[in-house]
């Protein structure tokens, strides 16, 4: 998969950049990199091989030090949400944005 000029100008767009031609120019090089770059690690028969938890699991034996997932913070919602313009059922109301 490579993008043309035409799709960096779309996607500018989309992003509402104003990009300069040999800036257009220089993206669609390191986009078109990144795929080629994912085409070859997508290349790589990884046919029974374990995912790894970490990659520096594949170099040396490690333990992941993962803590008890408890609250910490107390919740403060009601006083956080004081300030806010607009609020319902606990939830910040915003304008919508997207039609």
């Amino acid at each position: 998969m490579s993008l043309t000029s035409t799709d960096i100008a779309r996607i500018a767009t989309l992003a509402r950049l104003q990009l300069a031609p040999d800036e257009s120019t220089r993206l669609q090089g390191q986009i078109n990199s990144f795929f080629d770059l994912v085409e070859k690690m997508r290349a790589v028969d990884t046919t029974g091989l374990e995912p790894l938890a970490h990659p520096v699991a594949a170099i040396e034996d490690i333990t992941l030090r993962l803590r008890d997932d408890v609250v910490s913070e107390p919740n403060n919602r009601e006083a956080n949400q004081k300030s806010a313009p607009a609020v319902e059922r606990g939830l910040f109301l915003v304008p919508k944005v997207i039609e």
